[in-house]
């Protein structure tokens, strides 16, 4: 009865991130199926990505409906992402994972509190402001390639984050709307989460069935919701939900 109600809410949560703000579900379920319920760890990041797959697909599926989503844009950043993650997992082989792990929390902590001071749309006009990134605008898919290699190195090498850097490149950058940039980063997370939960049910060479199913459904039913939230809310109030958000992910990548 733990066990399921575990997976419930940690696949619950892992959709509401991801719908809200496109982040990995690996953030969520992982630690609760390693601390709460003693799963290996590479077992608990197969089931989180195979759970980011459907949170992953259902928010864009929503945001696409809503018109919120650049297909071109985001494949080119999801095929340059996922065959740089896989290099990005070797270079880490000799890192201290921890210490990378938590500088990455602490990262989006910090992005999280900045964006719950002061909405994104004004963050992004004083970026603009204080840099020049009309080179990469004007040439959209040569910095999708760029930065999708880059993140998919920067993934590779912590673990996590991926979403919600891909979520601060289309942002900041690329000069996305916000909630185009969160429809596209959902997309791309629904390429790459696919192929990582892939790659260890094959290592594995065991599919865990019931985790999948409690994980997945409650996985579905918290994007719904955190998508048709995101996709309905002004900017202002998506940038606050963001900013709360990052700076749960942020304590919970730190902590683990």
């Amino acid at each position: 009865m733990m066990e399921i109600l575990v997976l419930l809410i940690a696949g619950f949560g892992a959709g509401i991130v991801t719908g809200l703000v496109g982040a990995s579900a690996v953030v969520i379920v992982t630690p609760f199926l390693v601390i709460f319920l003693g799963y290996d760890p590479y077992s608990a990041i197969g089931i989180s990505l195979a759970t980011d797959v459907v949170a992953s697909s259902v928010s864009a599926y929503t945001y696409k409906r809503h018109g919120n989503i650049n297909i071109k844009g985001g494949l080119l950043i999801a095929l340059s992402a996922v065959t740089a993650a896989v290099l990005g997992s070797w270079l880490s082989g000799g890192m201290n994972s921890a210490a990378l792990g938590g500088l990455t929390g602490i990262i989006i902590l910090l992005t999280g509190i900045s964006f719950r001071r002061k909405p994104i749309n004004q963050r992004v006009e004083e970026f603009k402001e204080k840099f020049d990134l009309k080179f990469f605008r004007e040439r959209e898919k040569l910095a999708s390639v760029l930065f999708g290699t880059l993140i998919g190195l920067m993934t590779g090498i912590f673990g996590a984050g991926g979403g919600v850097m891909i979520l601060m490149v289309l942002t900041f950058v690329l000069d996305y709307k916000t909630h185009i940039a969160i429809g596209t980063s959902v997309l791309i997370m629904t390429f790459t989460a696919l192929f990582g939960s892939a790659s260890h049910f094959i290592v594995e060479q065991h599919l865990p069935y019931l985790e999948l199913f409690l994980s997945g459904s409650a996985a579905f039913a918290g994007a719904v919701t955190a998508a048709s939230f995101a996709n309905g809310a002004s900017e202002k109030k998506l940038s606050k939900a963001i900013g709360t958000a990052f700076i749960f992910l942020g304590l919970i990548v730190i902590l683990n």
